[in-house]
Parts: C-alpha cells; sequence; structure tokens
C-alpha cells in the first residue's frame, strides 16, 4: 500500500516500512526547499490546513504551519482559547464548522487518547495527529527517522535506546512502532515507575541502569522528563533523577563511537540531559527542528495530492 492512498495519519501502529520510507524519501526534496532564499513552491496551492491544539506546543503547530505555507497552502491556526470551545462547543460540532468553511485538512492535538481516531471517522477531511494523550505522536516518530536515517544512511538493524519517561510518551509508542518495521533492536532505559507494563511484550528490552542500557547503541533518544509527573510520587525529585539518568558525556561512553544523540524538545537542560551533550557534534536536536518541517511538508503533500513536478518549483 502506498502512502498516498490513506485519508489519515493517526498513528505509526499499522504503517508498513514501505510507506514510510515513501515519507521519508518526499521529505528530502522539502528539505531542499528549506534552505532555500525563496521557500516557496506551488503545489499545495488552493489548499486548506487548520492546525487545532488543544495542548501547548511551540515546534509541531509552528512547524506544521509553515509546511503548509511552503507548499503554498492556506494555513490557518485556530487558538483554542479564543473559540467556541471556551463556550462549550463540542468537538464534533467544532470539526463540523472547519469542514463546512472548506478545509482540506486538519492538524489536531488533543489531551485526550484516541481524540484524533473519533475526528478521523466524523468528517471528510483528512486527518493528521499531532498528538493524542499517551497514545502516539506519528509525525515525531517519522522526523526523527528522517533525522536516524540522513546521519547513519539507514535504519536498519539499528539498536536504539529511548531513555526517561516512556509511561507517558507518546513519542516513544510512535518510535517503538516505527522502528520495529526496520528490524531495530529496541532499548527502554528509565526508573521502574516511569516504565509502562507489558514493555517487554512490545519486543523492547528493559533497563533500569544507565550504563546497561547504553552498552553498544547506535541511538540514544531522549525523552523529556514531564515535570507534572513528579507531583504524583513516580520519583522522588528532580535531581534524584537528574543523578541516576541525566545523559552527560561521560554516561554516553559505553555507546557506540558514532552514537547519535536525539531530543524532541523542549529540554530540560541538566534534568534529563546536559547542556553540554545537547550542544556536541554526536546530537541532532537542532537538525530535528529543520528535518520536522521537512517531513511535515512531505505529509502534507502526499496527503493532499501536490504534484510531482512541482516539488522543484
Amino acid at each position: 500500500m502506498v502512502f498516498e492512498n490513506r485519508k489519515d495519519l493517526l498513528g505509526m501502529k499499522g504503517l508498513g516500512a514501505d510507506e514510510i520510507t515513501a515519507i521519508l524519501d518526499v521529505a528530502v526534496p522539502m528539505k531542499d526547499i528549506i534552505s532555500r532564499d525563496i521557500k516557496k513552491v506551488p503545489p499545495l496551492r488552493g489548499k486548506v490546513v487548520v492546525t487545532l491544539f488543544y495542548e501547548p506546543s511551540t515546534r509541531t503547530r509552528t512547524s506544521f504551519e509553515l509546511a503548509g505555507k511552503y507548499l503554498s497552502a492556506d494555513t490557518v491556526n485556530l487558538a483554542v482559547t479564543t473559540s467556541s470551545v471556551q463556550k462549550g462547543e463540542s468537538l464534533r460540532d467544532t470539526i463540523k464548522t472547519i469542514e463546512v468553511m472548506g478545509a482540506d485538512l486538519i492538524v489536531i492535538r488533543h489531551s485526550m487518547s484516541g481524540v484524533p481516531h473519533y475526528v478521523a471517522r466524523n468528517t471528510s477531511m483528512r486527518v493528521i495527529n499531532a498528538g493524542d494523550g499517551v497514545n502516539e505522536h506519528p509525525t515525531q516518530a517519522l522526523l526523527d527517522m528522517f533525522t536516524i536515517r540522513e546521519r547513519k544512511g539507514t535504519l536498519e538493524g539499528l539498536t536504539v535506546a529511548i531513555l526517561g519517561d516512556i509511561r507517558h510518551s507518546r513519542v516513544a509508542r510512535s518510535n517503538i512502532f516505527g522502528l520495529q518495521q526496520f528490524g531495530c533492536r529496541l532499548r527502554a532505559i528509565g526508573p521502574p515507575t516511569l516504565m509502562p507494563p507489558g514493555l517487554e511484550s512490545l519486543g523492547v528490552e528493559v533497563f533500569h541502569s544507565l550504563e546497561d542500557g547504553l552498552e553498544g547503541v547506535d541511538v540514544v533518544n531522549v525523552l523529556r522528563l514531564q515535570r507534572e509527573r513528579q507531583q504524583q510520587g513516580l520519583f522522588p525529585t528532580l535531581e534524584e533523577y537528574a543523578a541516576r539518568f541525566c545523559l552527560t558525556p561521560e554516561r554516553l561512553r559505553p555507546a557506540r563511537p558514532d552514537v547519535l544523540v536525539l531530543h524532541p524538545g523542549p529540554m530540560n537542560r541538566g534534568v534529563e540531559i546536559s547542556g553540554a551533550l545537547a550542544d556536541s557534534a554526536v546530537s541532532a536536536i537542532n537538525e530535528q527542528v529543520t528535518n520536522g518541517v521537512a517531513v511535515r511538508m512531505a505529509l502534507l503533500y502526499l496527503m493532499m495530492g501536490g504534484a510531482r513536478d512541482e516539488i522543484a518549483g
């Protein structure tokens, strides 16, 4: 199945290696567009993209808006705090209102898992999940995979460690589903309280020791420690978490010499990752932001039927 035949992107679960590869391949020329002085090509002229975020976001929302604009789509950000949602309008009515205004595609983020699936069932618009609760964040996983492939030359057979709050991470879930399609060996590293039950059943090795978990890994994806979880007593203090699990250049030594370090952002420097490591040559954190725009351009292009000969602009 080619990705162009899908109406929606709701998660990485169920996406095959061929579909993922198709998206990443199209993202390559999209990244070239971002580096130009004039960042504008015409494939999606006349198309309308709406972003609807019920949770705060900087990178994801802005990158979708820029992705649409670079492809000449009309992009609209619906601010929930100033919309009729504050007057009690239901989600279904909000979606229907956007649909009848002529939008072609909606990008939605919501704190409740499954909301994008509900939206997709109740609209003719194309739907992209920009993060739903603790379920999935497929576009983050795709940009992570694009970054890995760009730096490593392949996704096949790598050993990838995901470090931090796996229990509450939709980024971790999407990365696991996506990387497994390429035969990657996956590891989860963190305290027992931040590990979801049944992780081993997904084919993931679990480590509670940073040194053991990092032995021989090709990639480390460091997750943001969600400070709000500290109030739930899942770990004693931020300082104690950092003492055991903050990734530093010294603690990275068991990994392969050419290890790649990722972080979805925003970072808590000195808590889950040191500033020295975040700013080092092994880190691709800033590249991930650029790659996020390219991958989201590829998705909009594929899902809304851009003409391939118009990518060159």
